[in-house]
């Protein structure tokens, strides 16, 4: 049989040194110059694309270790590297962003039309059931070319963005940084012997005030008229019901990131904190994608058909961001009542 990792949550189990912090630290680092190293290369279209993964992927790691082992590391060396970390995986992560906003709202918009909206987007049959052409239908393809033309815009000023960033200075002395991590990590004195355990569970419990906090009880409400109304308000102003949401979902990130430190195993991790992410991933999705919606409604000048299909589209989303904050409650009272 296969040997477990020790359980953070079990007292009786064996501590885990701060040498396994620096393993999985190196590890990333390795990891996050390979795809530097893939990027460089070139090669097919796809690599530069997948290289820029697996640099978002390795440098999220790597700050989430920072953030949540930092007494076990030199303090100033973490100071300084985690704001470069973050920076480099949120500039990287726009282009895709828009590139999969753009797609869900066609998609949508396809699918509560029953017209199609951009056939190179959105191809496909009409839904079985779908709504017969009217005020919803004629808006439709306005709105589909609207919100290709804002969010195709947003997505080249992100790829821009992120091309300067890879060629300029200030990534060239993160990946110097990235390089001597992969082969000497500055832990703290004393730190090697130290157990991970208890800021791990300090990570963990981070987590659960701040799911205590979110209204499990209005989660997945089939109606939250609040949040259409502020949606479609003059105030473009962030959703205030969906930022404690995005916290946990960050929280929730820095959890399972922890754990890997713990555990080495990735086959190790509990499938109900992937299930829980990924609720909170597609919350995240579609909360920011109602926002773009709301966003191309205010518009100047646009047509009234237009507008009526982008409201029916922020409605839409808003909906799937009930259905997510539901699906999320679900997988976490399994996760909770599963604990040991």
């Amino acid at each position: 049989m296969a040997h477990r990792p020790p359980d953070p949550a079990d007292p009786a189990a064996g501590a885990v040194p701060g040498t396994a912090l620096a393993d999985q630290l190196r590890a990333q680092a390795t990891e996050f110059l390979r795809a530097l190293r893939l990027h460089r290369e070139g090669g097919t279209a796809a690599e530069p694309v997948d290289a820029v993964r697996a640099l978002r992927r390795s440098a999220r790691r790597i700050s989430g270790s920072l953030h949540t082992f930092r007494p076990l590391l030199d303090a100033a060396w973490s100071e300084s590297v985690q704001p470069e970390l973050s920076w480099l995986s949120g500039t990287l992560a726009l282009e895709q962003a828009y590139a999969a906003r753009l797609e869900r709202l066609l998609l949508a918009l396809h699918r509560l039309s029953g017209t199609p909206v951009l056939p190179a987007q959105a191809p496909g049959p009409a839904p079985s059931g779908a709504t017969e052409p009217g005020k919803l239908a004629v808006g439709a393809a306005k709105a589909g070319a609207l919100l290709e033309r804002q969010l195709t815009l947003a997505r080249t000023r992100a790829h821009s963005t992120a091309l300067r960033a890879l060629g300029g200075s200030r990534f060239h002395a993160l990946a110097d940084t990235v390089a001597l991590l992969a082969s000497e990590v500055p832990l703290a004195p004393g730190a090697a012997g130290a157990d991970l355990r208890p800021l791990a569970a300090a990570a963990e419990e981070r987590l659960s005030a701040a799911v205590a906090a979110l209204p499990l009880v209005t989660a997945g409400h089939p109606y939250n008229a609040e949040a259409l109304v502020h949606g479609l308000s003059p105030d473009p102003a962030p959703h205030p019901q969906d930022a404690p949401w995005h916290q946990v979902r960050l929280l929730l990130r820095l959890h399972r990131y922890a754990r890997e430190v713990l555990h080495a195993d990735p086959g190790l991790m509990d499938v109900r904190l992937t299930a829980a992410g990924q609720a909170l991933d597609r919350h995240r999705d579609a909360a920011e994608a109602a926002t773009a919606a709301a966003q191309a409604a205010r518009t100047p000048r646009i047509a009234p058909a237009t507008a009526y299909a982008l409201g029916v589209l922020h409605a839409d989303q808003r909906h799937e961001v009930e259905a997510a904050r539901f699906a999320f409650q679900q997988s976490w009272q399994k996760q909770t009542v599963g604990t040991p």
